[in-house]
């Protein structure tokens, strides 16, 4: 199976593209690309927007996917971009190249022997110059190298040499090298010669001289190949050799690469003399081949570098470092990774010849697995040249047409990269090819070096066609160099040796160093000067470049999309253009860019257009016209530059808006016509009383005239104007007819010079203007020239009669024939003439005949006979006939070999109960021949069955057995053909599953996977995700006879993945999914439970879950929960618990346990417990208290409701007497108002009146207080304003009450002053003090006071956010803004302009937020420009307003508007200022309102209305007002396509045409025709035509599977279905056969006349069909069907039935035998030896005749001794094992004829 696209096809796509070209005039110029795409790409030329046609200059050759264009003999007209355009049904490519044509270089002239070159005067320095180059050598170490150059140029160049871009001092080891300066005997210029002494290796390199003079820089290099001489064996015998690498003195380092991969390995070395490096591998030494790459990089190390990684390149790989101090050694044991899935059978390294093929072979683990083919890192894809099979699991590719570049490693690769490797070697004239490509970076050498097979061998260095100098290019024996010292970007391209037909190639890439192209000038500026000229300016760009650059001016017309170069120019400034410049008048843009050796800059645009006229001159002026009446007058004269002017006719100005029109009515009519440079005016059908017309012409600055002269009109001749060449056959009628401009004017004919004579055979006529010559019947004679001769002019015909063409009836087709030694050979040709002249030839030559050969004409049959064919006789026949040949081939074979096929041995592979046929042909078809089977005569049986047909026999095995393997011969006589059978076991087949399978499993699940196989002992392989599985506990693999199975016992979610069963030949593929198990819940079984609980108390809600390790989250009313100290969560074995350690009240709710699929609900409550008392906790110590004070006893309980007494002394407290009982919440209280001594005791408080209830006891004690006084001071204050201010004092007792007094008022406690109380501590704090807080302070405790100042200080008011300057535009709103450190009060900033307070202005407003604050200018003038300030009393800012005048904007730009043709677009632009007068232009063509276009303008909105629009209408919309411009897109899109008439139904006759037919609203459409809704393509019998908006469908010869219904769709349009209907056609016969007698030999012919022209008719004779060729010939001629019969033979006779359709006619041919007679007799003496075979042989005139052998008289019976064989027209007589007595005389009778044999025995 081939590599293909898919059945959609592939768009073009260019894998190379075409190389920019160089060529010298007159050389080849060839362009190349490659480029794929399904179906294949049609690819054509094109230059200038033209498609190229294929001349005697341009060829296009084509290879594949390969296309070129080959220019011969290039010219300068030539060059030029060239487009490649490639295009298919899926869509379409194109790539460009450019062409550079170059002249070629002035030859020098030689100087004579006598004289010497001298330069010219004032020429005579110039820079240096090569004469000739250093050459490239290649020397074994220590040999002496010498490398020479010699230079020219004036003053004499400096020279010095350079190695790898260093100087020679610069070189590490340079004590050897020798310059010798020095001038050449006998030669100009200077040299100076590189000696190296006893080269050594590291002294390879390239050597560049350079020379260098005041007028430039050259130089020239070569390459130096030092190499190891041979290996010698030591002097002495007995003497060891040294080994090559010393053992390792410590274990090499370890490198891992996986397989397909590089490993490269780097070596630094260091040591004088520079060391010399070798690299081994397992303690070899290695080369560099194809994969083995040894070079030096550019930091100086060595590297070695292994491509695309095998298993046979492990090993230990050395580096190994010596010169004359010592040596090193440096090692790496690489290992090489191999994937699990390989490749079964891998690459071979393959050989072939150039122009030849190789096939690469591989085979892969399973036939699904995709491969992709890479010659090396290239792809490689399906194409003519790279063919690419697939076969199950063999991969194959096929490289054609071999050339050197096919040379390489070859990949294919796998999925993960998996690859495997093998080298091609292409043999031919070049050994080692160039690399693919090279890179190197600008100014460093490029060398490229080829081997070939020859030595002293001449090639070609070329780069992109242009071949390279001869200095840069050397040859020592095989190998060819090409050293590019110092390569530019101008060196870069694909350089090519050639050398003969073979070639190689690599492209050039040279690496260059990124400049930044200049920048573009500025301040460009556009002047309108003088009438007709305009003034551009502008600046050098900034800042400016450091390399030298020049400006470039370009122009545009407006309206036009393309800019034309005006001119360059050095240095910035200004430029006056003139209307010269431009070449028609109209509107011009101009732009400047700066273009240095780095690029170009951005292109700046001057501002504006300029309006310029060319200054027109006379190139070509008015000539007078003399034409004859008539006629059309013609005057025309060309202009310098595009112009319009006036014409002028006798002095009257000709209208120029109508280019046609006449003078006055029914008076002269005029044409203008103008194209480019030239005028014209036309004066049609001029009149004599026109004669002396006066003819004018004026433009600016050129003014012409001319006169128009009339002549009386003689006669001419009409037609024909040219020589008339003209062929017909014999009896053909001719007519020549020669017409006159005036009537009945004479005219003589004329044949040969010979004025003809008329007769019956030729006659003259003359009717008006014609004259006609007429031959009734022409004959071959009537050919000649012929001329009709009248005043002076004449007409003249070339005829031509000819006979008739010949064509050969018979044979149509190429003839084989095949005989054996001695049988008569007869070829026939038939024409449709019977004169016809025919010709044989064979082998090229003309056949003479002779005694072999006998030539034969009767009528139309022509015969060539080779009465007794040799197998010199064979060869290439050709009957000629005219222009047509009948071709016959002639095989003879000796009959000293019966076995005609096979002539080898063949091999035979078959599968077990497979058909096996095997094949013998015998050169003569009544040989008995002798199967066997390894040397036993096999018996035929139902399995081996033995058939014979004509001269072939076969051995048929139905059903082939493994036992059926061997070795079988054909035998007959000597010889044999063998074939040697092979069978094997079919291959295994996959029965189940024939489908992917997907099983979705639990965890823990036993997962089995089953394959069926088609044999029980096939092995297979189990993959996992691409990996090979390996069988453990948790992976079973099991084999059941054919069945084989992969059990998952314990499936876990990880054992998911794809599973493939490999067996070789098939796969099988599984897709397994294994989810978790569900976690359930297994106790409790309820999904809700109620619980209740004691508080305080322990709660624990427990689970059993199933698996034991499923994960369970809890949720308490619908929130999850987290573990705490007061929640504990818990897991262990399948039990999950939560457990409350210490549940309070709010700890009850709804509690949920949940695993992934189950969840359970607890409903927790929990029980009060007995009310207890919460505080104090503990037993509260006695309370002491002054009479009169109130007293309070607090207790808390557990529970808020509880019932409580209290109690004192003993005695239940009543309400009332000054106490107060009160309940909040679990709090109870007991107040004393005023405490009395008689309230001291002891109080009780009980918890309910149950005995032991829980209670609570106070003490209560009633004293006198202590005195009250204040213990400290307070301390004056000095604060900032806006900070707080605190003041302390201490007071005893500790809950004494303290009153605070500010200026003497009682202070009240409030946001801005606050009073806290800390044990005996009071305070008092006076937050964000403000200027008036200032004053006293005063505290009061009992008697005491104390006092303190409060002062307050001003805070500065800084400013922390300064005015920044502003800049704004006209009417814009502008906000000044500042912010202070603090808030200040209302006042405290102001704002000044220019130092003075703001004037009162409506447009002024200022605002304070906080510590912001802003002033505000609404709609600023450029009266608001100025200094504007803002003041405070400690801090000043100042800031600049800028007020720019309005610039106009665009508030709402255009938009893009797509339209339908024939509709209206309404283009909609809104502009910040009103009243602006601005243009609308389309394409830069400014458009004027009219009926099509409208334009308005209100306000700040502007709008356009376009109407009646077309297709050509697309294009740019812009609004231009000053310096703004505003564009948008207008898109016109063509109607769709209707329908206007659809196609009707249809009723046609079998064989007729059936033509549908619709009309549409457009002429460019494309429809699809639809049959039974499938589309239809066009083929030979079904036509799709389009004639304008009609679109036809027709189908040929109607058959009946042909009616159906058929549609017309036109994009969204339908039209039918319509049906067409074929009727059956009646055939009948007209006229039947006749029947024939004839002689054998002879022919017959039958003919038979239908009713009909349409019907093909068969014919049969003797009830078999008979089919045209050789002896039958079949014909129609319209409604007659012939059937002719040639060289009848007896068997012949028969009925003949002809049958067309229904109709049948019936006739008998009898055909009368002739006498058998022997046309080649025997000889009449034979000798023979004993014990050998005797063989007579007769050849009769006809085949099927009856002979009878005699000998001494007596007839012969076949047995073991005769053998009677009979072959068509030969009989042979064959005699077994002579003897003596067989000698004697034999006899061959054929009916009355009979021939001799005299049989001599020789030996006893």
């Amino acid at each position: 199976m081939k590599a293909g696209s898919g059945d959609q096809g592939s768009p073009p796509c260019f894998l190379r593209f075409p190389r920019p070209v160089r060529v010298v005039s007159g050389a080849e110029a060839e362009l190349k690309c490659v480029v794929l795409g399904e179906p294949p790409p049609i690819v054509v030329w094109e230059k200038g927007g033209q498609q190229l046609a294929a001349s005697e200059r341009l060829s296009f050759p084509a290879d594949g996917a390969e296309h070129g264009l080959l220019l011969s003999g290039a010219l300068p007209t030539d060059a030029g971009v060239y487009v490649c355009r490639a295009r298919n049904a899926a869509g379409e490519a194109y790539a460009a190249a450019a062409v550079t044509v170059l002249e070629p270089p002035a030859p020098e002239r030689e100087p004579q022997p006598a004289e010497r070159p001298r330069p010219p005067p004032g020429a005579g320095e110039g820079a240096p110059v090569f004469l000739t180059g250093p050459r490239s050598q290649w020397v074994l170490r220590g040999a002496e190298v010498v490398l020479e150059c010699q230079v020219g140029g004036l003053p004499a160049p400096t020279l010095y040499w350079e190695k790898d871009g260093m100087a020679l001092d610069e070189v590490w080891d340079s004590s050897h090298f020798s310059l010798e300066p020095g001038h050449a005997e006998g030669r100009p210029g200077a040299s100076l010669a590189l000696r190296i002494l006893a080269a050594r290796l590291p002294d390879s390199g390239v050597y560049v001289c350079h020379a260098r003079n005041a007028h430039g820089h050259a130089r020239a290099g070569a390459l130096l190949q030092v190499q190891q001489p041979p290996e010698s064996p030591p002097e002495d015998p007995d003497e060891a050799p040294n080994p090559v690498v010393e053992p390792l003195k410590c274990a090499p380092k370890t490198f891992w690469v996986n397989e397909g991969k590089h490993a490269k390995f780097r070596c630094y070395v260091m040591g004088k003399p520079e060391p010399e490096i070798e690299w081994h591998w397992e303690g070899h030494p290695l080369l560099p081949d194809r994969r083995r790459l040894m070079y030096r990089d550019r930091d100086g190390g060595f590297v070695l570098k292994v491509l695309y990684c095998q298993a046979k390149d492990r090993g230990l790989y050395v580096c190994a470092a010596r010169n004359s101090a010592g040596q090193t050694l440096s090692a790496v044991q690489l290992h090489v990774k191999e994937p699990r899935l390989r490749f079964t059978r891998p690459l071979q390294d393959v050989e072939g010849r150039e122009h030849g093929i190789v096939v690469l072979e591989c085979k892969v683990p399973n036939s699904r697995i995709p491969t992709a083919w890479f010659r090396e890192d290239q792809r490689l894809l399906p194409c003519r040249k790279y063919e690419q099979i697939e076969e199950g699991t063999v991969r194959r590719l096929i490289i054609h047409r071999l050339k050197a570049d096919d040379d390489g490693v070859y990949l294919c690769e796998m999925r993960g990269r998996v690859r495997t490797v093998a080298n091609v070697t292409v043999k031919g004239p070049i050994l080692k090819r160039l690399p693919r490509k090279l890179d190197v970076f600008e100014g460093e050498n490029a060398v490229l070096l080829v081997e070939t097979c020859e030595a002293g061998v001449e090639g070609r260095w070329s780069r992109d066609g242009e071949d390279l100098p001869a200095t840069c290019q050397s040859s020592s024996g095989h190998m060819h160099a090409l050293v590019l010292p110092g390569v530019t970007r101008e060196d870069a391209g694909e350089v090519t040796f050639s050398l003969g037909n073979s070639r190689t190639t690599t492209l050039l890439r040279v690496k260059c160093v990124k400049h930044n192209p200049p920048g573009p000038p500025v301040l460009a500026e556009m002047f309108k000067g003088h009438k007709n000229t305009v003034l551009l300016t502008w600046k050098p760009p900034e800042p400016v470049p450091e390399t030298p650059f020049i400006y470039r001016l370009e122009r545009q017309e407006v309206g036009s999309e393309d800019w034309i170069q005006c001119f360059s120019i050095e240095k910035a400034g200004a430029v006056e253009v003139p209307g010269d410049c431009v070449p028609s008048e109209g509107d011009y843009r101009f732009r400047v860019c700066t273009v240095s050796e780095h690029g170009r800059s951005s292109h700046v645009v001057f501002h504006g257009s300029a309006h310029l006229v060319p200054t027109a001159r006379l190139v070509a002026g008015l000539d007078d016209v003399q034409v004859y009446d008539g006629e059309d007058a013609v005057f025309s004269l060309d202009l310098s530059t595009i112009i319009q002017g006036t014409w002028f006719l006798n002095g009257e100005e000709l209208k120029s808006n109508e280019p046609e029109g006449q003078v006055e009515p029914g008076a002269l009519r005029y044409r203008m016509e103008q194209k480019g440079l030239q005028h014209r005016l036309i004066l049609q059908a001029v009149r004599h009383q026109d004669s002396g017309a006066l003819v004018g012409f004026s433009c600016p600055g050129v003014q012409d005239s001319a006169a128009l002269t009339i002549q009386e009109s003689p006669v001419h001749i009409l037609s024909p104007q040219d020589k008339v060449s003209l062929t017909f056959t014999t009896s053909e009628r001719v007519v020549l007819t020669c017409e006159l401009s005036r009537v009945d004017f004479p005219a003589s004919w004329y044949k040969d010079g010979q004025k003809v004579e008329e007769s019956e055979s030729l006659v003259v006529k003359m009717d008006g203007r014609k004259h006609r010559l007429i031959m009734p019947e022409a004959q071959v004679q009537d050919s000649g020239e012929f001329e009709c001769r009248t005043e002076g002019v004449s007409a003249f015909f070339s005829i031509s009669v000819q006979d008739p063409p010949v064509h050969i009836l018979d044979p149509r087709e190429h003839v084989f024939v095949h005989a054996i030694t001695s049988e008569c050979v007869m070829l026939t040709c038939e024409v449709d003439r019977e004169d016809a002249p025919v010709h044989w030839y064979k082998d090229g030559q003309e056949v003479e005949e002779s005694d072999f050969v006998v030539l034969e004409n009767e009528g139309p049959h022509h015969r060539l006979v080779l009465p007794a064919a040799q197998p010199p006789d064979g060869g290439e026949f050709q009957c000629v006939a005219g222009d047509e040949r009948a071709y016959f081939t002639v095989t003879i074979t000796d009959v000293s070999s019966w076995i005609v096929y096979p002539s080898g041995k063949v091999y035979v592979a078959a599968v077990r109960l497979e058909r096996v046929v095997l094949t013998c042909e015998l050169c003569r078809p009544w040989a008995e021949v002798r199967w066997t089977k390894d040397g036993e005569e096999v018996v035929e049986s139902p399995a081996l069955l033995l058939q014979k047909e004509d001269a072939v026999r076969r051995l048929v095995l139905p059903a082939v057995q493994l036992e059926d393997s061997g070795e079988y011969l054909c035998e007959i006589d000597d010889e044999s053909a063998s074939f040697t059978v092979t069978v094997t076991e079919p291959p295994v087949r996959i029965i189940y599953p024939r489908d992917e399978v997907t099983l979705v499993a639990v965890s823990l699940e036993c997962v089995v996977l089953m394959c069926e196989l088609s044999r029980e002992d096939a092995p297979v392989r189990w993959y996992k995700d691409g990996l090979e599985v390996e069988e453990s506990e948790a992976l079973v693999l099991e084999s059941d006879g054919p069945c084989r199975r992969l059990v998952l016992p314990a499936a876990q979610p990880e054992d998911g993945g794809e599973f493939v069963c490999d067996a070789g030949d098939d796969s099988a593929f599984f897709t397994v999914t294994v989810t978790a198990t569900p976690e359930r819940i297994l106790h409790p079984a309820a999904r809700s439970l109620d619980l209740q609980f004691g508080v305080p108390g322990r709660v624990e809600l427990r689970c059993e879950v199933a698996p034991a390790g499923s994960q369970v989250r809890w949720y308490k009313d619908g929130l999850e929960v987290e573990a705490s100290d007061a929640l504990q969560l818990g897991a262990k074995g399948p039990t999950r618990t939560l457990t409350l350690p210490h549940a309070q009240p709010e700890d009850a709710g709804e509690y949920v346990c949940e695993t992934r699929d189950e969840a359970v609900t607890f409903n927790v409550s929990l029980a009060e417990p007995p009310v207890q008392f919460l505080a104090p906790e503990a037993a509260p110590s006695p309370l002491c208290v002054a009479p009169g004070e109130p007293l309070v006893l607090s207790c808390e309980l557990s529970r808020a409701g509880a019932l409580v007494f209290w109690s004192h002394n003993g005695r239940p407290v009543q309400e009332g007497e000054g106490l107060e009982l009160q309940a909040e919440g679990p709090r109870r209280i007991l107040c004393i108002r005023a405490a009395d001594p008689v309230h001291a005791g002891l109080y009780t408080c009980q918890a309910g009146a149950a005995p032991g209830a829980p209670s609570l006891s106070f003490t209560v004690q009633v004293a006198e207080p202590p005195p009250v006084k204040l213990v400290s001071e307070l301390t004056p204050l000095t604060v900032h304003e806006g900070d707080d201010a605190t003041f302390r004092c201490e007071v005893s007792p500790p809950d004494a009450d303290v009153t605070w007094l500010h200026n003497g008022a009682i202070v009240t406690p409030g946001p801005q002053l606050e009073m806290a109380q800390n044990g005996s501590s009071r305070i008092l704090t006076v937050r964000g003090c403000q200027l008036e807080d200032a004053g006293t302070v005063t505290a009061q405790a009992g008697g005491t006071s104390t006092s303190a100042r409060l002062h307050v200080r001003e805070t500065e008011l800084l400013f922390l956010r300064r005015l920044q300057d502003v800049r704004a535009e006209e009417g814009q709103d502008v906000c000044l803004e500042v912010e202070t450190g603090r808030v200040g009060a209302a006042g405290a900033v102001r704002w000044v302009r220019g130092g003075a307070p703001l004037p009162p202005d409506s447009r002024l407003s200022t605002a304070q937020d906080g510590h912001v604050y802003r002033l505000f200018i609404h709609g600023v003038v450029p009266a608001d420009q100025g200094t504007y300030g803002c003041e405070s009393h400690h801090d000043r800012t100042l800031a600049r307003l800028s007020v720019k005048p309005r610039q106009l904007r665009v508030l709402r730009p255009l938009e893009d508007v797509t339209v339908i043709e024939g509709g209206s677009a309404t283009f909609r632009l809104e502009l910040s200022q009103e009243d602006v007068t601005g243009e609308w232009a389309r394409g830069g063509v400014r458009l004027q309102p009219g009926t099509t276009c409208q334009i308005h303008a209100e306000g700040h909105a502007h709008c356009l209305v376009l109407s009646g629009l077309g297709l050509a209408d697309s294009g740019c919309i812009s609004f231009t007002a000053d310096a703004l411009r505003c564009a948008a897109r207008l898109t016109v899109r063509e109607a769709p396509v209707t329908i206007v008439r659809g196609p009707q139904d249809l009723e046609v006759t079998e064989g007729d045409t059936a033509t549908f037919e619709c009309e549409l609203s457009q002429a460019l459409a494309d429809v699809t025709w639809e049959k039974d809704g499938q589309p239809l393509t066009p083929s030979p019998r079904l036509r799709l035509q389009a004639l304008g908006t009609r679109r036809l469908l027709q189908l040929r010869r109607c058959g009946p599977l042909d009616a159906a219904t058929y549609s017309c769709v036109v994009g969204m349009a339908r039209a039918g279905p319509v049906h067409l209907v074929v009727r059956e056609r009646k055939v009948s016969v007209l006229s039947d056969l006749l029947s024939v007698r004839a002689r054998e030999g002879d022919g017959a012919t039958f003919e038979c006349t239908v009713s009909e022209v349409e019907p093909t008719g068969s014919w049969e004779l003797g009830g078999r069909p008979l089919r045209p060729g050789g002896r039958v010939r079949i014909r129609q001629e319209g409604k007659k069907h012939i059937l002719v019969l040639s060289v009848l033979r007896a068997e012949d006779t028969g009925e003949v039935r002809f049958q067309a359709g229904p109709a049948q006619s019936v006739a008998q041919l009898e055909v009368e035998a002739l006498p058998l007679q022997i046309c080649r007799r025997p000889p009449r003496e034979k000798t023979v030896l004993v014990g050998r075979r005797a063989v007579l042989e007769v050849t009769v005139c006809r085949s099927g005749g009856q002979v009878c052998w005699l000998r001494e008289g007596v007839a012969l019976c076949p047995g073991d001794k005769y053998e009677l064989r009979s072959h068509g027209h030969t009989h042979s007589l064959v005699i077994h094992d002579v003897r003596p007595e067989d000698q004697g005389t034999y006899c061959c009778q054929a009916g009355q004829d009979s021939a001799h044999t005299r049989l001599l025995v020789e030996g006893s």
